[in-house]
């Protein structure tokens, strides 16, 4: 599996594990975090990961 590959796949996985937090988590309580946030700056992470794998895609790097 490619470099490109490998960032693409987890940062969709980390986008979607986020998405579910985000969206079904509103009601839960947890002590120390919020994690609707938690979902939120996963998705962003996710992104990132996501663009670096079309970064190396498109840069044609292994």
């Amino acid at each position: 599996m490619s470099k490109a590959t490998q960032y693409l796949v987890e940062g969709a996985v980390t986008f979607l594990i986020g998405l579910v937090l985000w969206r079904f988590t509103g009601g839960v309580d947890v002590p120390v975090v919020t994690l609707t946030k938690v979902g939120v700056v996963m998705m962003i992470v996710g992104g990132v990961l996501s663009g670096n794998g079309l970064w190396h895609a498109a840069r044609g790097r292994t």
